[in-house]
This record gives C-alpha cells, sequence and structure tokens, in this order.
C-alpha cells in the first residue's frame, strides 16, 4: 500500500491517503488536516463498489467544538443515508465528494477513463463540506482535455485538474498539490 500526500491550499493543512486499487474498485483511508476555516482534524474511510461507485464513507472530524462523526451509505440502486437518514435529494449519484479531499475526484475520472482518452460527463454527486460534514447534492462535470489534463467544472468554479496514470490527483489548482506518492 502506497501514501498519497497533498498540500491542501484550500484549507491551508496537508492530506495524506493510502489508496487500494482493485479490479474496478478503490479503497482508502486518509487523514487530513485544516486551518481555515478554523483548526480541526479530519479521518475518513471510503469504499468503492464495482465501477468504483461509492459504497461507504465515513468521517470524522475534531475541532474545538468537539468531535463529529458522518457514515454515508450508497445502497447500490442510487439511494443514500446520512447517519441513518434517507437523502432523497441524491438519488441517482453514484459517488461522494468529501469537500477539500483530492482522493475523491478519482472515481468518476477512472470509471469513465477521462484522465487517459476524450469525453465529458456530468455527475450528481453527494458534497460533503468539511468541517461541518453536512452532504448536500453537487451537480459536477468532467471533460478530458488532454491525457493527464481534466477539466472540473460545478457552478461557476472551473479548474484544470493535473492526473496520474493511474488516476489520481497531482495537481489541482485552487484546491491542492501531490507532495509525495506512487
Amino acid at each position: 500500500m502506497c501514501a498519497i500526500t497533498w498540500e491542501v491550499f484550500a484549507s491551508r493543512g496537508f492530506e495524506t491517503a493510502w489508496p487500494e486499487l482493485g479490479e474496478a474498485v478503490l479503497r482508502a483511508r486518509g487523514r487530513a488536516v485544516g486551518t481555515d476555516p478554523e483548526p480541526y482534524w479530519v479521518t475518513y474511510e471510503l469504499d468503492t463498489a464495482d465501477r468504483f461507485v461509492t459504497r461507504r464513507l465515513r468521517v470524522t472530524v475534531e475541532s474545538a467544538d468537539g468531535s463529529r462523526t458522518l457514515d454515508l451509505l450508497h445502497d447500490g440502486g442510487g439511494a443514500w443515508t446520512a447517519n441513518g437518514a434517507p437523502l432523497p435529494d441524491l438519488d441517482g449519484a453514484l459517488d461522494c465528494d468529501l469537500g477539500l479531499c483530492p482522493l475523491t475526484n478519482t472515481m468518476p475520472v477512472l470509471r469513465h477513463g477521462l484522465h487517459r482518452e476524450p469525453g465529458e460527463r456530468e455527475f450528481l454527486m453527494a458534497w460533503v463540506s468539511v468541517p461541518d460534514l453536512a452532504v448536500r447534492p453537487s451537480r459536477q462535470t468532467y471533460t478530458h482535455l488532454r491525457p493527464g489534463h481534466v477539466r472540473f467544472s460545478s457552478g461557476d468554479f472551473t479548474s484544470e485538474l493535473e492526473f496520474d496514470e493511474e488516476g489520481f490527483v497531482v495537481d489541482y489548482p485552487q484546491l491542492a498539490t501531490r507532495l509525495t506518492g506512487r
């Protein structure tokens, strides 16, 4: 198992993930520290099912306000729950997107090979904001620009992400850049 570490500009912090890629599945655990908007620690575990579809994201945040935990589950048929409560606004979403976490951009890119071949895909994501762990629907578009480069857009935000051959983020301008790994 390898580790990937990013400097996360958006939170004025760092993240390290320990991903394991299998045949169309991704499992990872990670830890992050941020100081913006407040000092906090994040610990997460991510499990995907076939074709990199999110199965579960467990996240814990520790801050001056105490500890918060989120257990986000996808039933494989398009329905989501957060700590057991249904999230009907996310029906049909396949992926989670943990805020300020470059790792979670990997699943949709790998599923459609967008870091290697032409294409554009729009996704509904289960977006988890950090550090409050609120879950909201997020429409996101990924567009292949050239090998290893994908444009990400959501609302008014657009950025050109750089991916390595395995599909992990190397550089995400305005968010994070990789320091070590793979």
